[in-house]
Parts: structure tokens; C-alpha cells; sequence
């Protein structure tokens, strides 16, 4: 597709490490964004476009991006391990693929940075991490995608393997304890202690099914699943049991004429809900991918086609002679703020935005699930 050829280098061209510009959120004081998830989404989908076309172009700009923020000692520039946030370690994701690639020391330093944040992360009753220290006791599924997949290849590349059973026991965990038996998917969050205003005092449940959220805990599966050891076939099994039963659970709420999800995945008929870009993107990858990969049948392929392109097609358009990327729900999460307190109306009140990393790399990995299958 032309138009995201165009799209991605328009973007590319438009952002420093400073200052990217599919970053939207709060800049800090200094006026930079700082180590961050969303930049952690965005990199790793422009070193999948390198791998697959052999562009130095995508290589170069991801180097010169993380390079900026970790120091030659291993330590990364505005990231503390002690702050004990998961958001926080997805970025550490880039850093496996850039050692190899440019053989830097200091990419293998802060692999370690990244990882003794993991061994000294506060975990629930269960074995669960925190999300993060600021909402202890709690399990979101962004989560999942934030550590696992770093977790995972750390211990299948560097530890021997160690500790990967604790990675099948924390998704195992997840699936008892924030699946909806009636529906088959999965509720945003979840209290280990019962007391944060938005849970069920019973359940410890959050009250909805977001879309973004469910499709991180998608990525989580498939992207872990990815870098498992041969010698896990029945834990990898039994992760792709939970991954098909999440796809197959979504796909009745696929809409119909643009193959997208909604913000709240169940409620698509009720105002304002919308058709969500992130969430749609993440799902046409995963499914994409995971045909690839032969966790789901060839047949599953179209659902996942279906959703891209009809994202494509709703919402990338060209505006002034630029390409704008647009149904971008911005942030939607729990916590200790009142206003976050996990109802329709909340997900609902959220900003929806333009060009915004979280709906940028999705679609940038969906797309490059396309240029595979030529």
C-alpha cells in the first residue's frame, strides 16, 4: 500500500528522539517525552519493517532513536527500575534486535537495566506483577503486553530459561481470574485486595471490556508464544488455547461492514460508543500473525485482512497534503483517580486522537503481516 509507504516516512521524518511526533501524551517538565511504552510500539514496528525489507533507512532511525536514551554504562536516560512500572519495560523490547544488529555493549548492558526491574517487581497474592507500584495489587491486561514478551525472550536468550514458568503462571492467572465465562473475554483490570473504588467488591473485577486492553493481552499471547523454547510445547499449547478462545470470543463483535471493534467491545450499538482504531489494528495483526505462525487455521486470515483494511479505509486520510491516522482513543486505564473509574461513560469521555503511536505501530505490523503473505 502506497499510502502507508507514504504515511510511515512522513512520520519518520517528522520525529527525533526528543520529540516524536506520534507521541501524544503528557511531555514531562523538560520538555521531552522520555523512555516510554508508546515509543517502545513505534520501534519495534519500524525494526520489523527493516527486517522485511532490508531498508537501512528503518534501521538507522531506530538506532539513532534508542541510542539517544541508553547510556553506555546500561543505564537508560529517565528510566528508574525502581518505579517498578510495567509500561516502562516494553521499550526494553527494541534492545534485543539492536544489539544483534549493530553489536553495541551498551544494548546488551541495558537489557539488564530493564530486566532488574522485573526481579524486584511487587506481585499480588497470585504471583501476578502489579501493574505498577503507584496501583499496588492490581492486574491490568495492558500489562501483559508490556513485560511478558521482554520477560520471556530475556529468559530464553540470557537465563537459561529460569524463569519462564512464572511467565505461563502469570497468563494462566489471568485467564482464571479476569475471563467472563458468559462472553469469553476479558475484563480491563483487576484488584487482588477488593478495595480500589472501580472493583467488585467480590470479583475484584473492573466493569467493562475494553478494546485496546484485550488486544494487548492478544499481543501478550501470540508475541510470547513467538519466543518460547521448543522444550514448552505444552505450555506453548495451552497459551494458544487461551490466545483461540480470545479470538474466537471477539470476532461475534467484529463489525460487519468496516471488520473493525469498538472502544467497548460489547456495546457497539449503544452512543457514543465508536469504532476504535488501536484495538482494531492490534487484532488484524495478531490474527495475521498468528495464521503465520500456525496458531490459528488459514480460514482465520480474513478476519484479520478484514480489519485492516477497513481501518485503513475509515480512518487514514489526507488532509493538507498530509496523511493523518485518525479514532485513536489516547489513554483509558484505572487507578486512584476518581475520574477513572472504568464505566462506559468513563472509556467514552476518554480523547480520541490523530497519528498517536498506540494506533500508528499496531497498523505499521499489520501491515507489514500483508507484505509476508505476497
Amino acid at each position: 500500500m502506497e499510502i502507508l509507504d507514504r504515511y510511515i516516512h512522513q512520520l519518520l521524518e517528522k520525529s527525533t528522539p526528543e520529540a516524536p511526533i506520534w507521541y501524544k501524551e503528557e511531555i514531562g517538565t523538560d520538555g521531552h517525552s522520555g523512555w516510554n511504552y508508546m515509543d517502545g510500539c513505534m520501534i519495534k514496528a519500524i525494526l520489523e519493517l527493516y527486517h522485511i525489507t532490508q531498508n537501512s533507512l528503518y534501521l538507522e532511525f531506530a538506532d539513532h532513536f534508542i541510542d539517544h536514551f541508553v547510556r553506555e554504562d546500561g543505564s537508560i536516560v529517565s528510566y528508574d527500575p525502581k518505579e517498578h512500572n510495567l509500561d516502562n519495560v516494553n521499550a526494553g523490547k527494541t534492545l534485543f534486535d539492536l544489539y544483534k544488529l549493530t553489536g553495541k555493549e551498551k544494548y546488551r548492558k541495558g537489557m539488564d537495566t530493564v530486566y532488574s526491574q522485573l526481579k524486584e517487581q511487587p506481585r499480588t497474592s497470585t504471583g501476578n506483577f502489579w501493574h505498577k507500584e503507584i496501583y499496588p495489587n492490581q492486574i491490568w491486561l495492558d500489562g501483559l503486553y508490556m513485560a511478558q514478551p521482554f520477560y520471556m525472550q530475556y529468559e530464553v536468550e540470557y537465563n537459561g530459561c529460569k524463569n519462564c514458568m512464572d511467565i505461563i503462571s502469570q497468563f494462566r492467572n489471568v485467564h482464571k481470574l479476569m475471563r467472563d465465562s458468559r462472553n469469553g473475554l476479558y475484563y480491563h483490570a483487576y484488584d487482588d485486595s477488593r478495595s480500589m473504588f472501580w472493583c467488585d467488591k467480590v470479583t475484584g473485577l473492573s466493569d467493562n471490556f475494553w478494546l485496546r486492553a484485550l488486544g494487548w493481552f492478544a499481543m501478550a499471547l501470540i508475541d510470547t508464544m513467538e519466543i518460547m523454547p521448543k522444550t514448552m510445547i505444552a505450555e506453548k499449547e495451552e497459551l494458544n488455547q487461551i490466545y483461540r478462545d480470545l479470538i474466537d470470543s471477539m470476532l461475534p463483535y467484529q463489525d460487519e461492514e468496516t471488520g473493525m471493534w469498538y472502544q467497548v467491545v460489547n456495546r457497539g450499538g449503544i452512543a457514543p460508543n465508536y469504532l476504535e482504531t488501536s484495538g482494531s489494528a492490534i487484532f488484524a495483526y495478531a490474527i495475521m500473525k498468528s495464521v503465520r505462525l500456525g496458531y490459528l487455521p488459514e480460514s482465520y486470515r480474513a478476519f484479520g485482512e478484514k480489519a485492516f483494511y477497513g481501518t485503513c479505509e475509515k480512518y487514514l486520510s489526507e488532509e493538507n497534503g498530509e496523511l493523518q491516522l485518525d479514532g485513536i482513543c489516547l489513554v483509558a486505564g484505572l487507578g486512584n483517580v476518581e475520574h477513572r473509574e472504568g464505566t462506559f461513560d468513563y472509556y467514552m469521555r476518554e480523547p480520541v486522537v490523530k497519528n498517536e503511536a498506540k494506533g500508528v505501530a499496531p497498523l505499521i505490523l499489520a501491515y507489514i503481516e500483508t507484505m509476508m503473505i505476497k
